[in-house]
């Protein structure tokens, strides 16, 4: 009797996991689509761009910085 409660509950939480995980593909795809309109052009403060005659350097320092809290805070949540 304990491993069948014990496996139902391993697939309640796989399911409410992969119900978060589509949710989150969802609102990324979304974005994707559409955020360069809703946003406009995205200027990061923190992203440097060098131009040095043909040669070009592009650093997202402020974009990773702010993707990798994203993803701290989603599975922070998604752990608890």
């Amino acid at each position: 009797m304990l491993a069948l409660s014990n496996s139902s509950l391993i697939n309640n939480q796989l399911g409410r996991q992969l119900i978060i995980i589509g949710f989150v593909l969802v609102i990324v795809g979304l974005f994707i689509t559409y955020g360069n309109s809703v946003l406009g052009s995205y200027k990061n403060p923190l992203d440097f761009n060098f131009q040095y005659g043909n040669t070009r350097v592009y650093l997202p320092l402020g974009s990773s910085i702010l993707i990798s809290i994203v993803l701290s805070l989603i599975f922070y949540f998604l752990k608890r």
